[in-house]
């Protein structure tokens, strides 16, 4: 596959969509080989590569970086978590899995309340939905719960009084994997495997080419 092609829209529209719930890579394989890329092509598309394929990889990284920033504020590792689920609900497939496992556990309390909780049903025309599908959690639109979490971090943030505290980690964790995906070289399994198929499959406008 030529990642020279890949924009980062497509790039960032492949991770919003894509299932984030597979386990990150092995920690050998992770750590395994780096070299430094030839030319500035080479490393954009080395970047993109390693960015997609070792996703999970990198998000518990940020995550392990912002918690040990955190590790005697209790406040500011409560205001990180918020803050990373409303970057998680981003995530089309995080956000679907969300809303029926709270609609599946709210319907063994209250089968009328979680009838509710349904996300309205998209119109058809000629077999196919009119638009594209919406995401909704609990019946409300996605980006309800976006801005409420959102909102609840930035205050817990400010409570906490870290924000420089939490740039400076955030600056750290994504510099740690800028270096990586960077110098991480990307081996077989990486370029020709499964995971092409995968990028394939959620890249914008796939289905139409």
């Amino acid at each position: 596959m030529d990642w020279s092609a890949v924009t980062a829209e497509d790039l960032v529209d492949a991770l919003r969509e894509v299932d984030w719930s597979t386990p990150p890579r092995p920690v050998p394989e992770f750590f395994s080989r780096f070299t430094v890329p030839r030319s500035y092509s080479k490393w954009t598309s080395r970047l993109k590569c390693n960015l997609y394929y070792y996703r999970t990889n990198y998000f518990i990284l940020i995550m392990f970086i912002l918690g040990i920033g955190f590790l005697w504020k209790p406040v500011a590792i409560l205001a990180a978590f918020m803050t990373g689920l409303s970057i998680a609900f981003l995530n089309d497939s995080f956000a679907v899995t969300f809303n029926e496992k709270v609609t599946r556990t709210v319907r063994q309390f209250s089968p009328h309340l979680a009838a509710k909780m349904r996300p309205p049903i998209t119109p058809v025309l000629r077999g196919r939905p009119s638009s594209k599908r919406s995401i909704h959690i609990c019946g409300r639109p996605r980006w309800v719960f976006v801005l409420f979490f959102s909102a609840v971090s930035c205050i817990l943030w400010l409570t906490s009084c870290s924000l420089l505290t939490v740039l400076w980690a955030l600056l750290i964790a994504l510099f740690a994997t800028v270096l990586h995906a960077s110098f991480r070289t990307p081996n077989l399994k990486a370029r020709l495997n499964t995971f092409r198929e995968e990028f394939r499959a959620v890249w914008r406008n796939y289905s139409e080419l």
